[in-house]
């Protein structure tokens, strides 16, 4: 439980892996977010993997990378972090094993042992040509 700072106990997010349904963690990734009411949600716009002149790495993983950053941005612009990421949508070009890895790698990398719930989505092109990764979050933040 986090504390405020009159030290009052302040109800956190939490991320539950009901019994009856597999662990999902390996696979980096919780079943089900919860927050509590009153928190402020924030919906940024997905985010890809052009850098600030909006150019594309050529590789799936530079630009799953590149995303992450992109996501981490534009969450700090609304006071949150990856931290506060409660649910998100990942868009994948051509999905595959090999990208599936590289989502794990970067997921462990960004979260740790606390994964946020998400939904992989297989599509075959987004918005810009080249794109390989969109990301798309919902975050929440205690007011």
């Amino acid at each position: 439980m986090v504390k405020t700072s009159s030290s009052e106990p302040l109800e956190a997010l939490e991320f539950i892996n009901p019994p009856g349904l597999y662990d999902p963690r390996p696979n980096s990734y919780s079943h089900l977010a919860v927050f509590p009411a009153g928190w402020r949600m924030i919906l940024p716009a997905g985010q890809g993997g052009e850098n600030a002149k909006g150019e594309l790495p050529p590789t799936f993983a530079e630009q799953l990378h590149q995303a992450l950053d992109n996501t981490e941005t534009v969450l700090a612009a609304a006071g949150a972090r990856m931290s506060d990421v409660a649910k998100f949508n990942l868009l994948i070009v051509d999905h595959s094993e090999e990208k599936f890895d590289a989502v794990r790698k970067e997921f462990d990398r960004v979260w740790g042992e606390t994964k946020p719930a998400w939904t992989l989505i297989p599509v075959p092109a987004l918005a810009l040509k080249g794109m390989l990764v969109e990301i798309d979050v919902i975050a929440v933040v205690p007011r």
